[in-house]
C-alpha cells in the first residue's frame, strides 16, 4: 500500500475545480492519503471562492495528518522557507511519495527519493498507479 503525501497545490488543485482529474487520488485504492494541516491552510487561503472552500474541507475528511516536528531537511536538498514544512512532514509520516505540482521548488527533486520519499508530479504517479493496476 502507497502513502502518499499530498502538497497545497495538490489540496488546491483538487479542490479549485469541482472536475479536477487530481480527485483520482481519492478514488485509489491500496492507498493512504496524507498531508498537514499547514498544507491544507496554505490551500484554503488561496481559494477564493466558498465553494471551492468547502471542497477542500470535504476533500480533507479522508485525509491522515502529519507535522514537520523539529526535523531538519537534508543538507544536500534545498528548499524555500515555506516549502521545507511539506517534505518534512512527508518525511514524519514515513510517506512513499510526496506528490506536488511545485515544479519551480521541488522540479529539480522529481523522481528522487529523500529519505525514503519519493518526490513526483501527481500525474506521474497516476500514471505508475495506473500501470499497476493494469498488471
Amino acid at each position: 500500500m502507497d502513502r502518499l503525501f499530498l502538497d497545497a497545490n495538490v489540496l488546491f488543485s483538487a479542490a479549485y475545480m469541482a472536475d479536477a482529474r487530481l480527485r483520482e487520488l481519492w478514488r485509489l485504492r491500496d492507498v493512504e492519503l496524507w498531508t498537514s494541516r499547514y498544507a491544507v491552510e496554505e490551500a484554503r487561503v488561496n481559494l477564493s471562492d466558498e465553494a471551492q472552500r468547502q471542497r477542500l474541507l470535504e476533500l480533507s475528511e479522508p485525509l491522515q495528518f502529519r507535522e514537520a516536528g523539529e526535523r531538519r531537511l537534508p543538507t544536500r536538498i534545498a528548499l524555500p522557507e515555506k516549502d521545507a514544512p511539506i517534505l518534512l512532514a512527508a518525511i514524519e509520516a514515513g510517506a512513499n511519495y510526496l506528490l506536488t505540482g511545485d515544479v519551480h521548488h521541488f522540479g529539480r527533486c522529481f523522481g528522487k527519493k529523500v529519505e525514503g520519499v519519493i518526490i513526483l508530479p501527481p500525474a506521474r504517479y497516476l500514471e505508475i498507479s495506473n500501470r499497476k493496476t493494469r498488471h
